[in-house]
């Protein structure tokens, strides 16, 4: 794939990035290089390479899964100006 000046403005746009007209060429450059080092990483077989989460081998180290309150209702409920029934307390601002 090799990229247009259409698909640098594009991306610019998409971005909400102001790219000044005498920049593009520079970046349609960067952009192209960049690609084509992909598609010679793409060309590289790796049938039979189990994937992988981390260079090194790590194990993961599970726990149950159990819903707490984390025993510090009291402290940050403590930082609140007003509270109710263990809830911020809250103006309405929607009618």
């Amino acid at each position: 794939m090799v990229m247009d000046v259409v698909d640098v403005k594009r991306i610019a746009h998409l971005s909400r990035i102001l790219i000044e007209e005498e920049d593009i060429p520079l970046l349609l450059s960067r952009f192209n290089q960049t690609l084509s080092v992909l598609n010679k990483i793409s060309e590289v077989n790796v049938d039979g390479v189990e994937p992988m989460t981390s260079v090194l081998p790590m194990k993961m180290v599970l726990r149950p899964d159990i819903v707490c309150d984390g025993g510090k209702v009291d402290s940050i409920l403590s930082n609140a100006p007003h509270v109710e029934n263990n809830f911020f307390l809250v103006p309405k601002i929607v009618e």
